[in-house]
């Protein structure tokens, strides 16, 4: 009886979690249906100012609130863990507090100083001052909309944040498009043509922040009564200064925000050291603009989509992780631990396998007025990088969850000194031109991924099951590789049609995976459950005897 409670509480995060990673990845699928003619509107070179932008909007983003979720999520777990509800409220109403002043510096930092940020750090991109101004209110709007999220996280449910970001993004995307496509035709005599364009896909994201945020205050104010009751209740909670809990909430957001910041550092210094090599090498403004908006528009905007899973499962369980760590339960800890990987591996791999096998296709299909080839070659090369930033983001979850919070900084750090190194000496030394940034992509996360799973090894006296989380997924994804690359390029000599022969290579990749897994034993039929629509998947795994 108890072993089925620890099973139940181990594997409960993964259907929160899953419940997120099923919207996240709606929403960057709807992400990448909107990008593709934003991006064929604006062109390669206003991708290239629209990804420059949102590379200065995401590190003021992270400094300013980026943390707060998850530590409002980590801090308000912990104390309902201990039924100290009115302690819970407190940080959130401080939280909020917090949040509304630094993101509304931060916001009018970027409006008034949208100019300075242009000179100072792209002075190439010109033009990258107007989307700026477009993103600064968003800065103020995400900042709160980030507290009400922690705190619905708090209590382990992931509903409201799963709902308002599918929102978020579908008025983003209507917006976006629709105000690029305006905004380029109602500055077309203007030379900074390119700028206006990225300043109506900017447009989309403050928009979506809005309607997400109204959503959020909707739920919150239904559920507001709950939380009163809860307060009323309450006769554990010891009373705590203000200082006291102020404290307690920057040195808990201060290491995630750090790690974050070191993380898209990396973004802000691969551009600038690309922008600045490549034009003493002779590369034109032009040039350098439309090989960084090919980066950062198709390889990273399609790697992005199953990382979102990653990010959501460390979301949903780091608030369980707090309380079996609090209640001492090492074993149950562990026990989601280990969910939590093997959950990320089996989705990363063969989602890495396949963006390598139909790169060239992908980009083609999604992005036909773009150069194919170079985006193609990156998606192929750096593809790998999807196993790593999930593993990298999992176990930073494992880390802060277990109050090592430092331990994931100094290992961004770390690996950001290397990857700063790497990638100038690549820039520098070699004719790899914007393929070093995709080199640098893939490394970047290796490092860190392998220093945090010593780290967690040693501190929670973890061991890692290798064989089922990481051989037999490697395995099926690289048979499943070799079947997919041979049913698109059959189906492509019959047709001469990349969307008729795509569609049949991604059926027969999904078949032959999930066969694969199962035979080789690398899902039990208890795990396969825990999957979104798993008893289906366990009922047509029956039918074709793949289950034991």
């Amino acid at each position: 009886m108890e072993t089925s409670k620890q099973n139940k509480a181990a594997s409960g995060f993964l259907k929160q979690g899953s419940i997120l990673a099923a919207a996240s990845i709606l929403v960057r699928i709807i992400g990448m249906i909107y990008r593709i003619p934003m991006a064929n509107i604006i062109g390669d070179e206003g991708n290239g100012v629209y990804s420059a932008a949102f590379e200065i909007y995401n590190i003021l983003l992270i400094i300013s609130s980026y943390g707060m979720p998850m530590a409002v999520s980590k801090m308000v777990s912990a104390k309902i863990s201990q039924k100290r509800y009115k302690s819970a409220y407190k940080i959130f109403k401080c939280s909020m507090l917090l949040s509304v002043f630094t993101g509304g510096i931060a916001a009018l930092f970027v409006y008034f100083g949208a100019d300075w940020l242009e000179a100072k750090f792209f002075a190439k991109y010109s033009g990258i001052a107007i989307p700026l101004r477009v993103l600064a209110p968003t800065i103020f709007i995400v900042a709160v909309m980030g507290v009400f999220r922690g705190l619905f996280q708090g209590h382990r449910t992931m509903l409201p944040t799963a709902i308002s970001q599918i929102f978020e993004q579908i008025v983003n995307a209507f917006v976006s498009v629709g105000a690029a496509y305006f905004f380029m035709r109602a500055h077309s005599a203007s030379p900074e043509l390119s700028a206006w364009g990225a300043a109506g896909g900017t447009l989309g994201t403050c928009f979506g922040a809005v309607t997400a945020l109204l959503i959020l205050m909707i739920i919150y104010t239904v559920y507001r009564p709950v939380i009163k009751k809860q307060v009323r209740r309450d006769k554990l909670s010891a009373k705590e200064s203000l200082g006291y809990t102020y404290k307690l909430i920057i040195m808990t957001v201060l290491p995630i925000i750090l790690s974050q910041t070191v993380y898209q550092l990396s973004g802000i210094i691969d551009v600038t050291l690309f922008n600045n090599v490549m034009g003493a090498i002779g590369k034109t403004d032009k040039e350098v603009k439309t090989l960084q908006g090919i980066y950062s528009t198709k390889y990273r905007l399609l790697v992005s989509v199953p990382i979102a899973v990653s990010t959501a499962i460390a979301s949903s369980m780091i608030p369980n992780l707090v309380t079996s760590v609090a209640a001492g339960d090492m074993r149950d800890a562990k026990k989601k631990v280990d969910m939590a990987v093997k959950f990320n591996m089996i989705i990363a791999f063969p989602s890495s396998m396949g963006l390598a096998v139909l790169a060239e296709p992908i980009i083609r299909l999604l992005f036909p007025a773009s150069d194919y080839k170079t985006g193609g070659a990156m998606l192929m090369i750096g593809s790998s990088c999807v196993i790593f930033y999930a593993l990298s983001t999992v176990t930073s979850g494992v880390l802060q969850s277990i109050d090592k919070m430092a331990l994931p900084v100094i290992h961004s750090l770390v690996s950001l000194i290397v990857h700063i190194v790497f990638v100038f000496v690549l820039l520098k030394w070699t004719n790899l031109g914007v393929y070093a940034l995709v080199l640098g992509n893939v490394t970047y996360p290796l490092l860190v991924c392998f220093m945090n799973g010593r780290s967690v090894s040693k501190h929670m006296k973890y061991k890692q099951e290798y064989t089922k989380t990481f051989c037999v997924p490697l395995l099926a994804s690289f048979i499943m590789g070799i079947v997919t690359f041979i049913v698109y390029k059959l189906f492509f000599v019959l047709t001469s049609r990349i969307y008729v022969a795509i569609c049949p290579a991604v059926i027969a990749a999904v078949a032959v995976y999930f066969a694969l897994v199962l035979k080789l034993h690398g899902l039990s039929r208890k795990e396969l459950y825990e999957f979104p629509m798993g008893r289906r998947m366990a009922r047509i795994a029956d039918k074709f005897h793949l289950l034991r």
